[in-house]
C-alpha cells in the first residue's frame, strides 16, 4: 500500500472517531433508567431544582455540567443531556434520565434500556 493511501486511511479513521464523539476518550455502556414525578421540584445534587421536562440526567461520577450523548443500543436513537444529579444507585445502571430525555428515547413504558454514553462537552475547569 502506498504511503499516500495509508495516510488517507489513517486520516479517515481519525476523522470518524472525532465526529462520533469518541475523541473525548470517554465511553460507557450499560443500562439507563429514568425518573420523573416523584422528584419533580426537589433539589438535585448540584443544587438545582429538578425539572422532569428538562434534558438532564444523573450519573455517579461525571462532573456536573457535562453534556453527554446517550444512544439506545438497540434502536440507535440518541439524546443529549446535561449531568446535574447523582445516581442511579442500583447495580448495573449507569445513567438516570429525566422524564423528557426518556421520552425522546421512547423508553417511558420500558423503564430500562441498554445504552452507550459518550461525552460531547466537559464543563469548564474552575
Amino acid at each position: 500500500m502506498s504511503r499516500v493511501i495509508r495516510y488517507l486511511c489513517y486520516s479517515l479513521i481519525l476523522a470518524a472517531f472525532t465526529l462520533s464523539g469518541c475523541a473525548t476518550g470517554y465511553y460507557q455502556r450499560g443500562t439507563a433508567c429514568w425518573y420523573g414525578k416523584e422528584y419533580h421540584g426537589k433539589l438535585t445534587a448540584n443544587g438545582e431544582i429538578y425539572n422532569m421536562y428538562s434534558m438532564t440526567a444523573a450519573h455517579r461520577k461525571l462532573p456536573f455540567g457535562t453534556i453527554v450523548r446517550v444512544r439506545d443500543a438497540k434502536t440507535g436513537r440518541t439524546v443529549d443531556v446535561r449531568i446535574n444529579n447523582r445516581g442511579p444507585f442500583i447495580r448495573g445502571r449507569i445513567i438516570d434520565l429525566s422524564y423528557a430525555a426518556a421520552g425522546k428515547l421512547d423508553m417511558i413504558e420500558k423503564g430500562l434500556i441498554p445504552v452507550e454514553i459518550t461525552i460531547l462537552k466537559s464543563p469548564p475547569k474552575k
